[in-house]
């Protein structure tokens, strides 16, 4: 558990995805491209036969909540990163 101290916001995720590199860019990037890998595997799933459709559909549909996920964290980095050019 992080202590916050009054008037200073939590900002442990974005500030380690800083840390090690990751722009804003790079997380659109990866919502964009779960995106792709949904609709990929769910095209997959269509393929396969009855016994394993729904385990197939099932995972098509575990990827397809990744993409708002990585670009609401892409929106919070932005947000960080505009702050920090404006200093």
């Amino acid at each position: 558990m992080v202590a916050l101290t009054p008037g200073k916001k939590s900002g442990v995720v974005t500030s380690v995805l800083q840390r090690i590199g990751l722009k804003s860019d790079h997380l659109q990037l990866m919502s964009m491209g779960s995106v792709a890998l949904c609709v990929a595997l769910w095209m997959r799933a269509k393929t396969v036969d009855q016994d394993e459709r729904g385990n197939a559909e099932r995972r098509a549909l575990f990827v397809g909540l990744w993409p708002p996920t990585f670009w609401l964290i892409s929106d919070s980095l932005g947000r960080r990163e505009r702050r920090r050019r404006w200093r």
